[in-house]
């Protein structure tokens, strides 16, 4: 049987969070901006070395066609003294001393050369900074609007469909579409606006004959002086009633559960699987069904009353289809590093991998040991994919060797 567990309390924070694991090197991710940047950036240094190369050949020629000397030492007793060409006063005749004299110059032009490009390319370097941090503003400029736009369409995603981005600005491209997105928000919020209407009246609409009807037939039930004959239909359309019943809870608890939950309390997953085995297991010993299990504390972010469901919708359809006396099932909850998980296992038929899908989809089963018309109403797990999605988290089922399923449902905490 399942233990009791402790009351619920916020865990640990774990030491290794996958979210904060992709912001780590934000300057690696490859977003448009950056690509911008390295385009912007990218241009402009290879039109500097494009330009340093053409005035670095254009000087190296300049200087080239002036190299040689306009004029020839003659005579004698000639003395020639320079301290950047210190070889000049070693030479012992004319000859020598233009040659040393035409040497000089071409280490002087070299000399020249070398210093062009070297300043150059400080420059250069330089001046590619200067044009990579430019290039980086301008695009953050360019791109604010996409910005506003992806904030925007995130506080859509949390059901904020009152949100607008009203870009301002030039009647360009990124204002068509802004516009465009602003005309699709509206358009969703009808939509939505009119699916909670329509959710709330049906749920009066609904509702109201069907406990009208319950309450005539539990009088007419009543009544000792009825036939038996009257008896026995009453509670056959008593049981219709009820399973009607079931259906509409269905159908508006499906409909809720597709949105985000917006308001958020501490719930312990060891206690939501508790209460769903208490309220399982007249059900289970009926049946000869054993529930067994270790319940650990798990708290996550959600809503009580919809995860509960998950864990009963979860727990009622294993031992409902589960073998008869000789079947088990096994409940546990756990924590893992930055999750939550809740592991319901259950002996019973064979099922084959290639139709766990179907499970998940509303009204759809598989083969006849899962249609008897006292298993439920055929939206147990597609209420319980609902949650969890709106709960950030996901379910998914595997088939047991030997027969039966394994369900896991793992949460964000």
């Amino acid at each position: 049987m399942a233990t009791t567990p402790a009351p619920p309390t916020a865990p640990p924070k774990p030491t290794w969070d996958p979210k904060e694991a992709e912001t780590v090197f934000p300057w690696l991710r490859p977003t448009i901006r950056i690509r911008l940047t390295l385009l912007y950036g990218g241009m402009f240094l290879i039109a500097g070395i494009l330009l340093l190369t053409i005035i670095y050949m254009l000087a190296a020629q300049a200087l080239h066609n002036g190299s040689t000397p306009a004029f020839q030492v003659a005579g004698t007793n000639v003395q020639i003294s320079s301290g950047t060409c210190p070889s000049l006063g070693r030479a012992q005749n004319n000859d020598q001393l233009n040659d040393v004299l035409k040497a000089c110059m071409g280490n002087q032009r070299q000399h020249a050369l070398d210093n062009l490009l070297t300043r150059s390319l400080y420059a250069l370097v330089g001046l590619s900074i200067i044009a990579f941090a430019f290039g980086y503003a301008m695009a953050g400029r360019v791109l604010s609007p996409l910005g506003r736009m992806t904030r925007t369409a995130r506080r859509v995603a949390g059901t904020d469909l009152a949100r607008r981005i009203e870009l301002d600005g030039p009647d360009d491209e990124l204002k068509e579409l802004a516009d465009t997105f602003d005309e699709m928000l509206d358009r969703l919020e009808r939509a939505f606006t009119a699916q909670q209407r329509f959710v709330a009246n049906a749920s009066h609409e609904l509702r109201t004959p069907l406990a009208i009807n319950r309450t005539l037939l539990e009088v007419h039930l009543s009544d000792p002086a009825a036939p038996v004959e009257l008896q026995q239909l009453g509670r056959t359309l008593l049981a219709t009633n009820e399973r009607s019943e079931q259906l509409v809870e269905g159908l508006l608890l499906l409909a809720r559960s597709d949105n985000q939950i917006v308001e958020r309390k501490p719930v312990d997953l060891a206690e939501v699987a508790t209460r769903a085995i208490d309220q399982t297991h007249a059900e289970a010993e009926a049946k000869g069904v054993e529930i067994r299990g270790r319940q650990s504390q798990a708290v996550v972010q959600g809503n009580g009353v919809l995860l509960e469901r998950i864990a009963l919708n979860l727990v009622q359809n294993a031992v409902r289809y589960n073998l008869q006396d000789e079947g088990w099932v096994e409940v546990r909850t756990e924590l893992q590093p930055g999750q939550a998980l809740l592991v319901v296992s259950n002996t019973g038929p064979v099922v084959p991998a290639y139709e766990i899908d179907n499970l998940f989809e509303p009204f759809r089963r598989l083969r006849t040991e899962r249609t008897g018309s006292d298993k439920g109403v055929g939206l147990g797990l597609s209420i319980a994919r609902s949650v969890a999605r709106a709960h950030g988290g996901r379910i998914n089922a595997e088939p047991r060797e030997g027969g039966g399923l394994v369900m896991r449902v793992t949460l964000p905490i």
